[in-house]
């Protein structure tokens, strides 16, 4: 049987935060994920010896976990932000680590852009001693409405719909994807993060010092024409009160614990 098509381009993803990383990574929104993880580990009376960070954006995060774990391993789909905190590039769907090696797993902003989400969940169970953690963060169905129906708008002008933003999961649907990839316990908690721009442009410029741009592989290879620009930005600017538009993120802080060992 073939393998399903690809949804996400995950050397672009991997580009795109390099890119960030050159160019300033805006952390806004990375550092309220890593916040709320820290906040929650702390209301957790139990201790951690060995941590892997999936996503790395701010290299000050493993230091920060130093008062939570002994040991803290990094991996990031990106190399530079790897590079910078100490770890490995990697990509969530391919890990080459042992199961059963890690009693806290933290990942934040990158589990929304990869292909198996079930999969992935699945691997990182099997990293987890038995009785341990999963938490962590990533984007929500209601994540850019303003975002979307500018880029409908550039569509209506195009002619034709392209792909321009991420299909997002729904807080329920992700409790359940945690409990069928055998965690215990699930929680999923949302967090609506409003954010006004004065225009479309300060917004994607936002987007891509986050590496958070279109990572679809069936986007579009043409660039917007300026008429289609126009659209969009008129569409985005019309929402607005005292000159600024409203944005929505949608986070989803997640955590689940792997099965006790039997007895």
């Amino acid at each position: 049987m073939p393998s399903p098509p690809e949804l996400f381009d995950l050397k672009l993803r991997s580009l795109r935060r390099d890119r960030a990383a050159r160019t300033g990574v805006a952390l806004f929104l990375y550092d309220r994920s890593f916040d709320d993880v820290l906040e929650r580990l702390a209301g957790i009376n139990r201790s951690f010896s060995s941590a892997l960070l999936i996503g790395a954006p701010d290299p000050q995060w493993v230091q920060r976990l130093r008062n939570v774990t002994d040991s803290v391993i990094v991996i990031d789909p990106g190399a530079a932000f790897a590079l910078a905190s100490g770890g490995d590039r990697a990509n969530e769907e391919e890990l080459d680590l042992e199961p059963r090696t890690f009693d806290l797993i933290i990942a934040i902003g990158t589990l929304d852009t990869v292909n198996d989400l079930p999969g992935a969940m699945l691997r990182l169970r099997f990293l987890l001693k038995p009785d341990s953690l999963l938490i962590g963060a990533i984007a929500g169905g209601q994540t850019m409405p303003r975002l979307r129906s500018a880029m409908r708008a550039a569509d209506a002008v195009s002619g034709a719909a392209s792909p321009h933003i991420h299909p997002r999961i729904e807080p329920a649907a992700l409790a359940q994807l945690l409990g069928a990839a055998g965690f215990a316990m699930p929680v999923v908690d949302v967090d609506r993060v409003s954010v006004a721009y004065r225009c479309l442009r300060t917004l994607v410029g936002d987007l891509r010092a986050m590496g958070a741009t279109n990572l679809l592989t069936a986007r579009s290879r043409r660039p917007l024409t300026r008429k289609a620009i126009e659209a969009a930005e008129a569409d985005f600017t019309a929402a607005a009160e005292d000159g600024r538009t409203v944005e929505t993120f949608e986070i989803l802080h997640f955590a689940a614990w792997s099965p006790p060992e039997r007895p």
